[in-house]
């Protein structure tokens, strides 16, 4: 069979597995809806963080960055993974024996202010909008390859199937309908990996084979033949500093993200959630481990498949013309002379504000002749190594349900921050059971269809967008959470001024700078590492405020004392 009928199967059948669940899980009552009932084990809890966290960056589009930039993709590995350690061993626990249901639940508390609380809320939903629109690019790339339907209908049937599954079940249909897509994924991720590794080096295991073979060597030389750099060559792309404050916002950001600390209230006890991270940090490591061989099988494979070849005899081969079609894949013979060029710079100058290329203007400063978006090298990868069409249909499941579980995770994250938050802890205080939901459940749609409608023109790579969310996270959440769990002097008014500042100087960094053409005029920073800055600047603004301000009222310390010593944590608090 085609590759597009056994994705056809593949896709139905996953997507009416996550329906299934999220009928099968549909609740009636908020404790459902916000933390799964908070009886979710530990192995299960596990699976679902690996899938709520290892997004369509992770799948899509993270080894074709590590692809294109060599060493300093890297960037992406140490800081989301070193982010997720500094999450699960230093604020998961705590968090989890503070025993509230969301992040700004756990500001307003610990801060003794509804101001505050706002304020979190404002962060968590311009955060997870920041993460959620990528997600949506990601489910239209694969439905635009791979179902051969245009891009933006495949993120609006994404859209549906989210939403239906996110409001229907909730956290608790959300978790278990992660604990399959985890299942997918990591199958669909190793599956090629393992077959590619054999191909070129003859060694199965990816890690091994990217380790005690010669292809990275290999890689090297090809593309010093072709005027590039070497690809282990570091600071090509980002110098030392940017590299170091890069990693730091990854790190920092993960640490904050409401996604995935909200997924440690889901389990029983505190020593649960330290075990389910536990288990979330294996399951990631599956794939993370893994990410960096398939960066350099794909780049050694798209050098050898389409340098030197003809145009005609290049637009022959079947995925070559398949992912031409989606525009995501371009091709401009620059010299006249019918053979293509791979070689260093861009292909076509950009739509300004956009990762589109504008095809009636190539870029004349490179010799490069073709364009390929980043985040379609994973998923092209098992085609140029002509694996069968069963496993490169499986890849394509795979990436849509990384994009769908995080999608899940983050709509749950808006809907309990409008709904819990927002609306029945400041509005309506005597809200019942069912308005809390019906706030809820629409507070979904709305967010879903809102992302939607921007991610039908996303600005930015997957795992740019990404990182542009992880800068917002760090440098709103993490000092609050930080200073809230470890320093008992942290006053509301510290930590309002430091989220306000922290956020506004981080997320108009960069917008300006990404969108508007501004320089970049902290000392170079990129605005990937942005938010290192912004963290930093929340950090001594809390700090100095806090010092200036009465301190918090007796009880808020004994809590926050409380809280650091191990024991007495059972189930989280009710509201």
């Amino acid at each position: 069979m085609s590759v597009e009928l056994w994705t056809w199967i593949i896709v139905l059948l996953t997507f009416g597995l996550y329906v299934g669940i999220g009928i099968w899980a549909r609740v009636r009552e908020t404790e459902g809806f916000y933390v799964a009932g908070r009886g979710v084990p530990p192995i299960a809890n596990g699976m679902a963080t690996a899938a709520d966290w290892m997004s369509a960056a992770s799948f899509i589009s993270m080894a074709g960055l590590i692809s294109t930039l060599g060493y300093d993709g890297t960037i992406y590995l140490m800081g989301w993974t070193g982010g997720y350690v500094l999450l699960a061993l230093l604020l998961a626990p705590y968090l989890r024996k503070f025993g509230k249901f969301t992040v700004p639940d756990f500001v307003g508390d610990r801060y003794y202010s509804q101001t505050a609380r706002v304020v979190a809320v404002i962060a968590a939903v311009f955060v997870s909008f920041t993460y959620v629109i990528p997600q949506l690019v990601g489910v239209g790339t694969v439905f635009a390859r791979y179902l051969g339907v245009p891009s933006t209908t495949g993120l609006w049937v994404g859209v549906a199937v989210t939403a239906l599954f996110a409001v229907l079940g909730g956290m608790k249909g959300i978790t278990w309908t992660q604990v399959a897509q985890y299942t997918v994924l990591i199958i669909a991720y190793l599956i090629p990996a393992f077959a590619i590794a054999s191909i070129l080096t003859g060694n199965p295991i990816p890690q091994l084979a990217l380790t005690f073979s010669d292809i990275v060597s290999r890689l090297n030389q090809l593309q010093v033949d072709l005027g590039f750099t070497q690809y282990t060559q570091p600071f090509q792309r980002f110098d030392m500093l940017n590299i170091l404050l890069i990693t730091a916002c990854l790190m920092f950001g993960t640490a904050g993200l409401p996604h995935v600390i909200i997924r440690f209230y889901t389990v029983p006890t505190v020593k649960d959630a330290r075990a389910s991270a536990g288990w979330a940090l294996l399951f990631i490591a599956l794939l993370y481990t893994t990410a960096p061989a398939v960066s350099v099988f794909a780049r050694y494979n798209l050098i050898n498949t389409l340098h030197g070849k003809s145009f005609e005899e290049v637009r022959q081969i079947d995925w070559v013309a398949k992912w031409e079609k989606t525009g995501l894949l371009r091709f401009v013979d620059k010299d006249g002379n019918g053979i293509v060029t791979v070689a260093k710079g861009n292909a076509f100058k950009f739509v300004p504000g956009t990762t589109r290329p504008d095809v009636n203007n190539p870029d004349t400063t490179s010799a490069n002749e073709v364009f390929i978006n980043n985040d379609i090298i994973v998923l092209s990868t098992p085609e140029v190594a002509k694996l069968a069409p069963l496993i490169i249909a499986l890849v394509a499941a795979g990436g849509l349900a990384a994009a769908l579980s995080t999608a899940s995770g983050l709509l749950i994250v808006i809907s309990s921050a409008l709904s819990h938050d927002l609306y029945y802890r400041i509005i309506n205080p005597r809200a019942s059971e069912g308005q809390r939901l019906l706030v809820a459940r629409v507070g979904i749609l709305l967010a879903v269809l809102i992302a939607g409608y921007f991610g039908q023109n996303p600005p930015g790579f997957i795992a740019q967008l990404v990182a542009f969310a992880f800068g917002l996270a760090a440098s709103s959440f993490f000092p609050a959470i930080l200073l809230g769990i470890f320093d008992k002097r942290t006053t509301r008014e510290g930590a309002i001024a430091g989220m306000v500042v922290g956020l506004v100087f981080t997320a108009s960094y960069i917008i300006g700078t990404s969108y508007f053409g501004m320089p970049r005029w902290f000392f170079g920073v990129s605005p990937e590492g942005i938010g290192t800055v912004g963290m930093l600047i929340n950090l001594i603004i809390t700090i100095v405020v806090s010092r200036m301000t009465p301190e918090p009222p007796k009880e808020v310390q004994d809590l926050v004392e409380s809280v650091r010593i191990p024991r007495g944590a059972k189930e989280a608090h009710y509201h």
